[in-house]
């Protein structure tokens, strides 16, 4: 159903089995105004909720009703640098974008906040210099703290002691946690610490590829602005105390032990798992550490979502694979493995559960998706704006944007606490 102004929900109409006209009862239709940014309404599979939705780079946010209001906006003195998430009491936690950076590279920021419902700045947070800066997405943590993705940069003649194939610095992914109290960084972990190439036996990290899957081959994609692996989204499983990893340029989502110390960080044991910072596990894109067994699935990604106890499929990952090989996106829902294991050359990709694709669906950059409780999947497409779909691939709503690119959107309930603190009216 498209380009319509409004849809009839109900009209009912009584008739009572009399004679007289009186007895006649009519019961007043009820209408649904929708804006003309919404192409498909199926009032049957649509869930009554509210999409937060985040738009790429830019300097303002909202909340969007199913019939395409916005029940409330927030505008920022400071560009986002991409991710931004609603918090209970009113507050959002974003990463912005500083000015004048020393390097930077597509969904850059530098500048971590904390905001206030009323636009005042609850915490600020600046980790930009000429050596790192941080980029795309942030999480907030249960035990309080704050969790990013950085970029480090590694200059040229230490780029190649190591055995990277450049002429240039280059900018490998870090993740950092800093506690808002103290701004403290409490723990780090560095993807240079766990690198392997198979170029330079006289370099360091000198090794089979294939034979060691925990560790990154540095010389995977190597390109002229260092900007090897552009990692793009984080999330937090406080269950196993572990982080996945989106890794764009590897098309691969990397999982990493969260329970060791930053030392033990550095190394490959420690931790609750024994194995320090190398990688737990790693999926999506086989050919990225020279495995011979296994399907490719992914063609750049983003958004490694963790479904959470309360929605549907709790435990597995949602995935938005941008599909640039064939300009086809696909969201898919991946089952993660009880014991995290990477043998060399033994198919270690997880099972797929559900997968959803359309002919409409399609954008080589940004997009995510989350998990409804009624069980459907909201879709942020980048260029486009959201889709609702079903478990049977079934539309029930869409929401063109007609304009701006959105980096995600989120979902929230009307009896979340996140909403009820907002106090809509």
């Amino acid at each position: 159903m498209k380009n319509f102004s409004y849809i009839i929900l109900s009209t009912l109409v009584l008739f009572c089995n009399c004679k007289n006209d009186d007895d006649l009862f009519i019961e007043e239709e009820e209408e649904l105004i929708l804006t003309e940014n919404i192409e498909t309404y199926n009032g049957d599979l649509v869930e009554n909720s509210l999409v937060f939705a985040v738009e790429n780079g830019g300097s303002k946010s909202y909340l969007l009703d199913k019939s395409g209001n916005k029940v409330k906006e927030w505008s920022f003195s400071d560009n986002l640098g991409n991710d931004l998430e609603l918090l209970p009491e009113g507050q959002l936690l974003g990463i912005f974008k500083v000015d004048d950076p020393a390097f930077f590279f597509g969904g850059y920021g530098g500048l971590i906040k904390i905001i206030n419902d009323d636009g005042s700045t609850d915490w600020e947070y600046e980790y930009a210099s000429s050596n790192y800066i941080a980029h795309h997405d942030v999480e907030l943590l249960p035990n309080g703290n704050v969790l990013f993705l950085a970029w480090e940069k590694i200059d040229t003649p230490e780029a190649q002691s190591n055995g990277v194939s450049t002429t240039n610095p280059i900018y490998p992914e870090a993740l950092i946690e800093v506690n808002p109290t103290t701004n403290e960084i409490v723990w780090q972990w560095r993807s240079f610490d766990h690198i392997i190439q198979d170029q330079n036996a006289a370099a360091s990290n000198f090794g089979s590829v294939s034979d060691n899957p925990q560790l990154i081959d540095i010389n995977y994609d190597v390109i002229d602005n260092g900007d090897l692996m552009h990692a793009n989204g984080i999330d937090y499983d406080s269950d196993k105390d572990i982080i996945y990893i989106s890794v764009n340029y590897y098309s691969e989502v990397w999982v990493i032990d969260h329970s060791t110390t930053t030392a033990q960080a550095a190394t490959n044991n420690g931790g609750n798992y024994n194995k320090g910072g190398d990688l737990l596990y790693r999926f999506g894109n086989p050919s990225a550490y020279k495995n011979t067994e296994g399907a490719r699935l992914f063609y750049n990604n983003h958004f490694p979502n963790l479904l959470e106890m309360n929605e549907p499929g709790a435990g597995n990952i949602l995935v938005y694979m941008n599909g640039v090989n064939n300009n086809q996106s696909v969201v898919y829902e991946f089952e993660m493995p009880t014991n995290f294991d990477l043998i060399s050359n033994t198919d270690n990709e997880p099972s797929v559960v559900w997968s959803f694709t359309d002919a409409e669906l399609f954008h080589g950059r940004i997009s995510g998706a989350v998990r409804l409780r009624n069980g459907n999947t909201l879709i942020a497409e980048g260029d486009y704006g959201f889709w609702e779909v079903t478990q049977n691939g079934d539309i029930a709503w869409k929401y063109n944007g007609l304009g701006p690119n959105y980096w995600r959107c989120y979902n929230y309930n009307l009896d979340d606490q996140e909403i009820l603190d907002l106090n809509l009216e």
